[in-house]
């Protein structure tokens, strides 16, 4: 294994032990999970496998294959740069967890999720490397104890305001199944996606438009959904019951927030209501509603994803939208397999149009979540 050997080389011994955490697709529910609201994700094949061996001290060695130069030594967790805050920050969280500073470590990291396509690398990584940890000190933590960890990893030492769907996604989704998840109660099941009986697939189109959620404008989102509750004089929006009434106290941004925030959860219900009913092949109506729910009423779509929406309908496509915090990345297509090549064609002429870089195309296949890797 790659990461194995490039651990032996950097660091003089074998790891102790390695973890492999994958990135996730989210088929719908999109901003919901940090309205306390409801999801649909599930793992997709690539990921960020974590080699790691204790230390007898404080610092963390860091190794990325995807980074130039060697080793990177962090003696304080303050001093983490870059995609190093993702790692420290899961140490940092584990000595807040436990009362108690964790000895540091030696950790090698290769990853081959899609940067930038939105699949979300950063909670892969998070994940990776918590749940090598737990397994290097015997801490015995639940998956959903470690996609807590790693959220907060993300909010607390990161600085960015995720919610919990991308790290749950990662910890607990199983092979052939989307995670339905309640980001309130925290509660999950798995939900069979079987799309191959069906002569189903969905497409995953990068746009190759790097999101880093522009500006602060997701925060903003978060922010504003945040305020709107508080008018309401409810918990979070999905408490909202009567959304006509809503909509009449309020105006502007956090209006149309709002109302995708509901009707987005009614989406995730409906969808797998048709899931249970064996009906995986009415989805795409409800696929093409959260997709303008989130570029009119969100407004976190760009002119890249409604052109990958819209080409692939035009090609054929039973439903698309826009997949994961927006303002670029991807979006997702289901497609029934003789028309994959027609839905591929319409998106990649429709950006020679307008002279874009050809978008790259990628199947989704329901993927295992985290899990130990042998060494």
């Amino acid at each position: 294994m790659r990461v194995i050997e490039a651990f032996r080389a950097a660091f003089g011994a074998d790891p102790r032990t390695v973890w492999h955490a994958p990135g996730r697709v989210n088929l719908i529910g999109e901003h919901t999970d940090y309205n306390d609201g409801l999801v649909l994700p599930f793992a997709v094949p690539w990921g960020v496998t974590a080699a790691v061996s204790p230390r007898d001290d404080r610092a963390v060695r860091l190794l990325s294959l995807q980074s130039p130069g060697g080793p990177v030594t962090i003696s304080r967790h303050e001093d983490a740069q870059g995609w190093t805050r993702y790692v420290v920050g899961v140490l940092a969280m584990l000595d807040h967890r436990l009362g108690e500073q964790v000895p540091g470590a030696d950790i090698a990291i290769d990853g081959d999720v899609p940067r930038g396509a939105g699949l979300s690398s950063s909670a892969a990584l998070e994940v990776s490397v918590a749940c090598a940890l737990n397994d290097l000190h015997g801490l015995g933590m639940t998956p959903m104890e470690l996609a807590l960890l790693s959220q907060r990893a993300e909010n607390d030492f990161v600085g960015m305001p995720c919610g919990i769907m991308d790290q749950a996604a990662s910890a607990l989704c199983q092979e052939g199944t989307a995670l339905f998840l309640d980001c309130r109660s925290l509660a999950s099941r798995a939900v069979p996606l079987d799309l191959a009986s069906q002569g189903l697939r969905i497409l995953i189109i990068d746009t190759r438009v790097h999101h880093e959620h522009a500006g602060g404008e997701y925060a903003k989102r978060r922010a504003e959904c945040e305020s709107a509750a508080r008018k309401l004089g409810v918990a979070a929006l999905r408490d909202v019951t009567d959304l006509s009434g809503a909509l009449d106290r309020l105006q502007g941004a956090e209006r149309n927030r709002t109302m995708h925030v509901v009707t987005e959860n009614h989406r995730v219900q409906a969808l797998i209501g048709l899931l249970r009913a064996d009906k995986i092949t009415e989805i795409g109506a409800l696929l093409n509603a959260s997709h303008l729910s989130l570029r009119d009423q969100y407004e976190v779509s760009s002119p890249e994803l409604d052109v990958a929406v819209e080409a692939s309908l035009r090609g054929g496509a039973r439903g698309a939208r826009m997949t994961g915090g927006g303002f670029g990345g991807s979006a997702i297509a289901l497609v029934a397999e003789d028309r994959l090549d027609s839905v591929k064609e319409s998106v990649t002429a429709a950006y020679a149009e307008r002279a874009w870089q050809p978008p790259r195309f990628l199947p989704a296949v329901p993927a295992p979540g985290a899990r130990r890797l042998p060494l």
